[in-house]
Order: C-alpha cells, then sequence, then structure tokens
C-alpha cells in the first residue's frame, strides 16, 4: 500500500498505518495471514498425499465412450450443446469438450 502512497486507518480496530506502532501492527498481520495460508496449504497438500495413498481417483470424472459417442451423434443430428447436455445427463462444458476433441484423441483415453 505504501509503495502507492496509501495508508490505513481504521478507527474501530485501532489501525493507523500512518504511525509506526499503526504499521509495526500491520506487519504482524501479514505475518499471520502468510503463516495461515501457508499451514491452509500444507493441510490440503497432505490430504490430497492421504487421498492418492489410500487409492483414491482425484480430478473429474471421466464421461464413458458411450457416452461420448451419443454426443457426437446428437450433435451430428444437429441437436445444439445445452440439449444433448440435458439429453444425457452430463455438463455443457463436457460436451463441448467432447466435441472440440478429435475423434481419435478420445477413443483411446476412456
Amino acid at each position: 500500500m505504501r509503495g502507492h502512497g496509501a495508508d490505513l486507518y481504521l478507527h474501530q480496530q485501532a489501525l493507523d498505518t500512518t504511525s509506526p506502532s499503526g504499521r509495526a501492527l500491520f506487519g504482524m498481520l501479514a505475518v499471520f495471514a502468510e503463516f495461515e495460508r501457508a499451514m491452509i496449504q500444507e493441510r490440503v497438500n497432505a490430504g490430497l498425499a492421504t487421498a492418492r495413498a489410500k487409492g483414491k481417483r482425484l480430478g473429474r470424472p471421466t464421461v464413458g465412450s458411450d457416452i461420448e459417442e451419443r454426443v457426437r451423434k446428437l450433435r451430428a443430428d444437429g441437436m445444439g450443446i445445452v440439449k444433448v447436455a440435458k439429453t444425457l445427463g452430463i455438463g455443457v462444458s463436457a460436451v463441448q469438450r467432447i466435441v472440440a476433441l478429435p475423434i481419435d484423441a478420445t477413443a483411446g483415453s476412456r
């Protein structure tokens, strides 16, 4: 903030970054915020590692090749992307992704 020529004054919290004590308090709050963010990151990474160790599959669920074929057929028949998604019970982005990929790219991956 100071680099942009701005200061912060919070009356109810008694924080004023124009004074040395206010700048010190603001700096300490920044350190604790950075520490908390690092702790959250550690917990998330530990949770992901535990899930992987237990064999949990992470990421987006795959769409089966039968669904991919139906998406391509319905689109070839002229049905709109949103209608295809609703008909098959999948997301619009999944339909868009399937249509955008070449047929060879999706056939062997599922």
